[in-house]
Protein backbone atom coordinates (compact mmCIF):
# COMPACT_ATOMS: atom_id res chain seq x y z
CA UNK A 1 0.00 0.00 0.00
CA UNK A 2 0.95 3.11 -0.81
CA UNK A 3 1.27 6.62 1.33
CA UNK A 4 -2.39 9.02 1.16
CA UNK A 5 0.24 11.91 -0.34
CA UNK A 6 1.19 10.14 -3.10
CA UNK A 7 -2.05 8.87 -3.96
CA UNK A 8 -3.40 12.24 -4.09
CA UNK A 9 -0.69 13.58 -6.28
CA UNK A 10 -1.17 11.00 -8.67
CA UNK A 11 -4.41 11.23 -8.54
CA UNK A 12 -4.23 15.51 -9.46
CA UNK A 13 -1.66 14.67 -11.93
CA UNK A 14 -3.83 12.11 -14.50
CA UNK A 15 -7.61 14.03 -13.95
CA UNK A 16 -5.10 17.15 -15.06
CA UNK A 17 -3.82 15.67 -17.77
CA UNK A 18 -7.27 14.84 -18.43
CA UNK A 19 -8.93 18.25 -18.33
CA UNK A 20 -6.02 19.50 -20.21
CA UNK A 21 -7.18 17.50 -23.71
CA UNK A 22 -7.02 18.96 -26.87
CA UNK A 23 -10.57 20.10 -27.33
CA UNK A 24 -9.77 21.82 -31.04
CA UNK A 25 -8.67 20.10 -33.93
CA UNK A 26 -7.42 23.11 -35.47
CA UNK A 27 -4.90 23.69 -32.08
CA UNK A 28 -3.44 20.44 -32.42
CA UNK A 29 -3.21 20.81 -36.05
CA UNK A 30 -1.26 23.99 -35.01
CA UNK A 31 0.84 22.11 -32.64
CA UNK A 32 2.13 19.83 -34.94
CA UNK A 33 3.17 22.39 -37.59
CA UNK A 34 0.24 21.56 -39.96
CA UNK A 35 -1.72 24.30 -42.09
CA UNK A 36 -5.13 24.09 -40.95
CA UNK A 37 -6.08 23.95 -44.80
CA UNK A 38 -3.82 21.02 -45.69
CA UNK A 39 -6.99 18.32 -44.93
CA UNK A 40 -11.15 19.21 -45.04
CA UNK A 41 -12.05 19.21 -41.48
CA UNK A 42 -15.86 18.50 -40.67
CA UNK A 43 -17.05 22.06 -39.49
CA UNK A 44 -19.67 21.30 -36.55
CA UNK A 45 -19.62 17.30 -35.91
CA UNK A 46 -22.02 16.05 -33.39
CA UNK A 47 -19.22 14.23 -31.94
CA UNK A 48 -17.26 16.48 -30.43
CA UNK A 49 -13.36 16.18 -30.68
CA UNK A 50 -10.90 15.80 -27.89
CA UNK A 51 -7.59 14.38 -27.67
CA UNK A 52 -4.85 14.00 -24.32
CA UNK A 53 -1.72 15.66 -25.05
CA UNK A 54 0.50 12.39 -23.73
CA UNK A 55 -1.75 10.86 -27.14
CA UNK A 56 -0.78 13.69 -29.65
CA UNK A 57 3.08 13.98 -28.19
CA UNK A 58 3.63 10.72 -30.16
CA UNK A 59 1.96 12.11 -33.42
CA UNK A 60 4.82 13.13 -36.04
CA UNK A 61 5.25 16.84 -36.53
CA UNK A 62 4.14 18.04 -40.02
CA UNK A 63 2.76 14.78 -41.35
CA UNK A 64 -1.04 15.27 -42.21
CA UNK A 65 -1.09 11.28 -42.81
CA UNK A 66 0.46 10.31 -39.36
CA UNK A 67 -1.39 7.07 -38.12
CA UNK A 68 -2.20 8.53 -35.02
CA UNK A 69 -3.44 11.96 -35.96
CA UNK A 70 -5.91 9.83 -38.67
CA UNK A 71 -7.71 8.15 -36.14
CA UNK A 72 -9.01 11.71 -34.02
CA UNK A 73 -9.06 14.31 -36.76
CA UNK A 74 -12.77 15.01 -37.49
CA UNK A 75 -12.67 14.82 -41.27
CA UNK A 76 -15.51 16.23 -43.81
CA UNK A 77 -16.34 12.71 -45.40
CA UNK A 78 -18.06 11.97 -41.90
CA UNK A 79 -20.92 14.15 -42.79
CA UNK A 80 -21.45 11.57 -45.89
CA UNK A 81 -23.97 9.42 -45.86
CA UNK A 82 -23.29 5.95 -46.48
CA UNK A 83 -25.40 2.81 -47.40
CA UNK A 84 -25.29 0.55 -44.76
CA UNK A 85 -24.01 2.58 -42.01
CA UNK A 86 -26.11 3.38 -39.20
CA UNK A 87 -26.03 4.86 -35.61
CA UNK A 88 -26.37 1.67 -33.75
CA UNK A 89 -24.74 -1.38 -36.26
CA UNK A 90 -24.78 -3.37 -33.43
CA UNK A 91 -28.28 -2.96 -32.22
CA UNK A 92 -26.69 -2.95 -28.33
CA UNK A 93 -29.62 -0.50 -27.33
CA UNK A 94 -31.74 -3.99 -28.01
CA UNK A 95 -29.65 -5.96 -25.59
CA UNK A 96 -30.45 -4.12 -22.50
CA UNK A 97 -32.13 -6.00 -19.86
CA UNK A 98 -31.54 -4.27 -16.38
CA UNK A 99 -29.79 -0.66 -15.73
CA UNK A 100 -26.74 -0.25 -16.86
CA UNK A 101 -26.40 -4.36 -18.40
CA UNK A 102 -26.24 -5.01 -21.60
CA UNK A 103 -26.15 -9.14 -22.16
CA UNK A 104 -25.60 -10.81 -25.39
CA UNK A 105 -23.75 -13.67 -24.76
CA UNK A 106 -23.91 -16.54 -22.54
CA UNK A 107 -22.13 -15.98 -19.13
CA UNK A 108 -21.15 -13.08 -18.97
CA UNK A 109 -23.10 -9.11 -19.13
CA UNK A 110 -21.27 -6.09 -20.65
CA UNK A 111 -21.82 -3.08 -17.30
CA UNK A 112 -21.95 0.33 -18.98
CA UNK A 113 -19.91 2.24 -16.08
CA UNK A 114 -19.82 5.74 -17.66
CA UNK A 115 -20.20 7.61 -21.14
CA UNK A 116 -16.96 9.77 -20.97
CA UNK A 117 -13.77 8.57 -22.46
CA UNK A 118 -10.26 10.68 -22.58
CA UNK A 119 -10.17 10.27 -26.24
CA UNK A 120 -12.72 10.56 -29.22
CA UNK A 121 -11.38 8.13 -31.83
CA UNK A 122 -13.15 8.79 -34.97
CA UNK A 123 -14.28 5.30 -35.69
CA UNK A 124 -15.65 4.34 -32.85
CA UNK A 125 -18.88 2.46 -32.61
CA UNK A 126 -20.26 4.18 -30.02
CA UNK A 127 -20.23 7.84 -30.97
CA UNK A 128 -24.16 8.30 -31.08
CA UNK A 129 -25.00 6.02 -28.26
CA UNK A 130 -27.82 7.41 -25.87
CA UNK A 131 -25.76 7.18 -22.44
CA UNK A 132 -28.00 9.07 -21.04
CA UNK A 133 -30.46 6.49 -20.89
CA UNK A 134 -27.71 3.75 -19.48
CA UNK A 135 -25.55 5.27 -16.84
CA UNK A 136 -25.96 6.63 -14.13
CA UNK A 137 -26.43 5.79 -10.10
CA UNK A 138 -29.89 4.37 -10.64
CA UNK A 139 -29.04 2.15 -13.42
CA UNK A 140 -25.68 0.87 -12.05
CA UNK A 141 -28.18 0.00 -8.81
CA UNK A 142 -30.35 -1.89 -11.00
CA UNK A 143 -27.37 -3.93 -13.01
CA UNK A 144 -25.85 -4.45 -9.72
CA UNK A 145 -28.41 -6.15 -8.77
CA UNK A 146 -29.36 -8.44 -11.85
CA UNK A 147 -26.23 -9.21 -11.16
CA UNK A 148 -26.50 -10.56 -7.95
CA UNK A 149 -29.92 -12.64 -9.13
CA UNK A 150 -28.47 -14.48 -12.33
CA UNK A 151 -25.77 -17.08 -11.15
CA UNK A 152 -25.20 -18.44 -14.39
CA UNK A 153 -23.54 -14.80 -15.04
CA UNK A 154 -19.53 -15.75 -14.63
CA UNK A 155 -17.97 -12.84 -16.05
CA UNK A 156 -18.76 -8.98 -15.85
CA UNK A 157 -17.09 -6.83 -18.38
CA UNK A 158 -16.61 -2.98 -17.34
CA UNK A 159 -17.30 -0.71 -20.47
CA UNK A 160 -18.67 2.76 -21.70
CA UNK A 161 -17.26 4.94 -22.67
CA UNK A 162 -13.92 4.02 -20.81
CA UNK A 163 -14.25 2.57 -17.36
CA UNK A 164 -10.98 3.76 -15.99
CA UNK A 165 -12.17 7.75 -16.62
CA UNK A 166 -13.94 6.89 -13.40
CA UNK A 167 -11.56 7.96 -9.96
CA UNK A 168 -9.75 5.17 -7.85
CA UNK A 169 -12.64 5.50 -5.10
CA UNK A 170 -15.50 4.74 -7.36
CA UNK A 171 -13.66 1.88 -9.06
CA UNK A 172 -12.83 0.06 -5.65
CA UNK A 173 -16.55 0.61 -4.54
CA UNK A 174 -17.43 -0.94 -7.57
CA UNK A 175 -14.74 -3.87 -7.65
CA UNK A 176 -15.87 -4.25 -3.97
CA UNK A 177 -19.86 -5.00 -5.24
CA UNK A 178 -18.58 -6.92 -8.21
CA UNK A 179 -16.06 -9.40 -5.33
CA UNK A 180 -19.25 -9.94 -3.16
CA UNK A 181 -20.91 -12.03 -5.69
CA UNK A 182 -19.20 -15.57 -5.63
CA UNK A 183 -20.51 -16.52 -8.60
CA UNK A 184 -18.68 -13.71 -10.68
CA UNK A 185 -15.77 -15.09 -11.23
CA UNK A 186 -13.30 -12.49 -14.06
CA UNK A 187 -13.85 -9.32 -14.27
CA UNK A 188 -12.83 -7.84 -17.67
CA UNK A 189 -11.95 -4.15 -18.21
CA UNK A 190 -12.16 -2.23 -21.67
CA UNK A 191 -9.97 0.88 -21.73
CA UNK A 192 -8.14 3.13 -24.03
CA UNK A 193 -6.47 4.54 -20.86
CA UNK A 194 -3.00 2.87 -20.34
CA UNK A 195 -2.57 3.88 -24.02
CA UNK A 196 -3.48 7.24 -24.16
CA UNK A 197 -3.61 8.75 -20.69
CA UNK A 198 -1.00 6.24 -19.10
CA UNK A 199 -0.56 8.21 -15.84
CA UNK A 200 -4.11 6.99 -15.04
CA UNK A 201 -2.18 3.88 -13.87
CA UNK A 202 -2.18 4.86 -10.15
CA UNK A 203 -1.08 3.14 -7.32
CA UNK A 204 -4.22 3.28 -6.25
CA UNK A 205 -5.95 1.75 -8.74
CA UNK A 206 -3.15 -1.33 -8.92
CA UNK A 207 -4.11 -2.00 -5.55
CA UNK A 208 -7.77 -2.30 -6.47
CA UNK A 209 -6.66 -4.67 -8.91
CA UNK A 210 -4.10 -6.40 -7.34
CA UNK A 211 -6.18 -7.38 -3.79
CA UNK A 212 -9.59 -8.14 -6.01
CA UNK A 213 -10.93 -11.84 -5.61
CA UNK A 214 -11.74 -12.27 -9.05
CA UNK A 215 -9.67 -12.85 -11.61
CA UNK A 216 -8.92 -9.75 -13.74
CA UNK A 217 -8.45 -9.05 -17.38
CA UNK A 218 -7.50 -5.30 -18.79
CA UNK A 219 -8.05 -5.19 -22.61
CA UNK A 220 -6.08 -2.34 -24.04
CA UNK A 221 -7.10 -0.67 -27.38
CA UNK A 222 -4.06 -0.04 -29.57
CA UNK A 223 -4.09 0.16 -33.33
CA UNK A 224 -0.36 1.08 -34.14
CA UNK A 225 2.91 0.47 -32.66
CA UNK A 226 3.53 4.09 -32.73
CA UNK A 227 1.57 4.91 -29.63
CA UNK A 228 3.38 2.44 -27.45
CA UNK A 229 5.90 4.79 -26.35
CA UNK A 230 8.18 4.41 -22.93
CA UNK A 231 5.45 5.68 -20.28
CA UNK A 232 2.44 3.12 -21.97
CA UNK A 233 5.36 0.59 -21.59
CA UNK A 234 5.77 1.53 -17.64
CA UNK A 235 2.39 1.39 -17.04
CA UNK A 236 1.68 -1.56 -18.74
CA UNK A 237 4.58 -3.14 -16.74
CA UNK A 238 3.23 -2.34 -13.63
CA UNK A 239 -0.12 -3.67 -14.04
CA UNK A 240 1.22 -6.95 -15.13
CA UNK A 241 3.30 -6.97 -11.55
CA UNK A 242 -0.12 -6.22 -10.21
CA UNK A 243 -1.62 -9.69 -11.82
CA UNK A 244 -3.65 -8.22 -14.40
CA UNK A 245 -3.87 -10.46 -17.67
CA UNK A 246 -3.58 -7.94 -20.14
CA UNK A 247 -4.82 -7.62 -23.97
CA UNK A 248 -4.86 -5.80 -26.69
CA UNK A 249 -8.09 -5.35 -29.41
CA UNK A 250 -7.40 -3.36 -32.68
CA UNK A 251 -9.56 -2.11 -35.49
CA UNK A 252 -8.35 -2.22 -39.03
CA UNK A 253 -8.95 0.89 -40.24
CA UNK A 254 -7.66 2.00 -43.53
CA UNK A 255 -4.64 4.19 -43.62
CA UNK A 256 -3.60 3.60 -40.37
CA UNK A 257 -2.82 -0.11 -39.91
CA UNK A 258 -4.35 -2.13 -43.11
CA UNK A 259 -0.97 -3.87 -44.12
CA UNK A 260 0.93 -7.06 -43.15
CA UNK A 261 3.82 -5.36 -41.77
CA UNK A 262 2.17 -2.40 -39.50
CA UNK A 263 -0.06 -4.96 -38.01
CA UNK A 264 3.34 -7.55 -37.14
CA UNK A 265 5.01 -4.90 -35.69
CA UNK A 266 2.20 -3.71 -32.96
CA UNK A 267 2.19 -7.35 -32.75
CA UNK A 268 5.34 -8.12 -31.77
CA UNK A 269 5.34 -4.53 -30.11
CA UNK A 270 2.39 -4.95 -27.48
CA UNK A 271 4.24 -8.50 -26.66
CA UNK A 272 7.28 -7.34 -25.72
CA UNK A 273 5.27 -4.96 -23.30
CA UNK A 274 3.98 -7.82 -21.66
CA UNK A 275 0.33 -7.28 -23.95
CA UNK A 276 -1.13 -10.89 -25.76
CA UNK A 277 -2.69 -9.47 -29.40
CA UNK A 278 -6.12 -10.58 -28.89
CA UNK A 279 -8.95 -9.38 -31.90
CA UNK A 280 -8.22 -7.33 -34.62
CA UNK A 281 -12.01 -6.46 -35.21
CA UNK A 282 -13.38 -5.15 -38.89
CA UNK A 283 -14.61 -1.99 -38.82
CA UNK A 284 -18.31 -1.40 -37.13
CA UNK A 285 -20.56 0.27 -39.77
CA UNK A 286 -21.35 3.55 -37.55
CA UNK A 287 -22.32 6.21 -39.52
CA UNK A 288 -19.58 8.83 -40.27
CA UNK A 289 -16.69 6.18 -40.73
CA UNK A 290 -16.77 4.55 -43.78
CA UNK A 291 -13.46 6.16 -44.97
CA UNK A 292 -11.55 3.82 -42.73
CA UNK A 293 -13.61 0.80 -44.22
CA UNK A 294 -10.59 -1.62 -45.26
CA UNK A 295 -12.90 -4.13 -46.89
CA UNK A 296 -13.10 -7.43 -45.63
CA UNK A 297 -11.52 -9.08 -48.61
CA UNK A 298 -8.21 -6.98 -47.89
CA UNK A 299 -8.68 -7.93 -44.48
CA UNK A 300 -8.41 -11.22 -44.75
CA UNK A 301 -5.12 -11.37 -46.80
CA UNK A 302 -3.72 -9.26 -44.26
CA UNK A 303 -4.81 -11.75 -41.53
CA UNK A 304 -3.26 -14.50 -43.73
CA UNK A 305 -0.68 -12.58 -44.43
CA UNK A 306 0.41 -12.24 -40.53
CA UNK A 307 0.21 -15.93 -40.37
CA UNK A 308 2.73 -16.42 -42.58
CA UNK A 309 4.78 -14.00 -40.64
CA UNK A 310 4.24 -14.37 -36.97
CA UNK A 311 4.12 -17.28 -34.68
CA UNK A 312 0.69 -18.56 -33.59
CA UNK A 313 0.17 -16.68 -30.24
CA UNK A 314 0.82 -13.58 -31.33
CA UNK A 315 -1.65 -13.56 -34.61
CA UNK A 316 -4.48 -11.75 -33.08
CA UNK A 317 -8.25 -13.26 -34.32
CA UNK A 318 -9.75 -11.09 -36.83
CA UNK A 319 -13.74 -10.67 -36.16
CA UNK A 320 -16.81 -9.20 -36.89
CA UNK A 321 -19.64 -8.25 -34.40
CA UNK A 322 -22.47 -9.66 -35.77
CA UNK A 323 -26.24 -8.38 -34.11
CA UNK A 324 -27.96 -11.37 -32.86
CA UNK A 325 -24.90 -14.07 -33.12
CA UNK A 326 -23.80 -15.84 -30.13
CA UNK A 327 -20.16 -14.91 -30.19
CA UNK A 328 -17.91 -12.70 -32.69
CA UNK A 329 -17.31 -14.24 -35.93
CA UNK A 330 -13.97 -15.05 -37.20
CA UNK A 331 -13.79 -13.28 -40.50
CA UNK A 332 -13.03 -16.72 -42.17
CA UNK A 333 -16.44 -18.10 -41.45
CA UNK A 334 -17.78 -14.73 -43.35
Amino acid sequence: MIARSQQVVETADWRAQLRDAYRSPAQLLADLGIAADAVALAPDSPFPFRVTRAFAARMRPGDVDDALLRQVLPLSVEDEDVAGYSADPLQETSHYADGALIRKYQGRALLMVTGACAIHCRYCFRREFPYGESVGNAALSAALGALAADTSLHEVILSGGDPLVLDDAQLASLVTRLDALPHVRRLRIHSRLPVVLPARITSRLLDVLATARMNTALVIHANHAQELDSEVRAALAALKRAGVTLLNQAVLLRGVNDDAMTLAALCETLFEAGVLPYYVHVLDRVRGTAHFDAGDLRAAHIEQALRARLPGYLVPRFVREVPGADSKLPLSAL
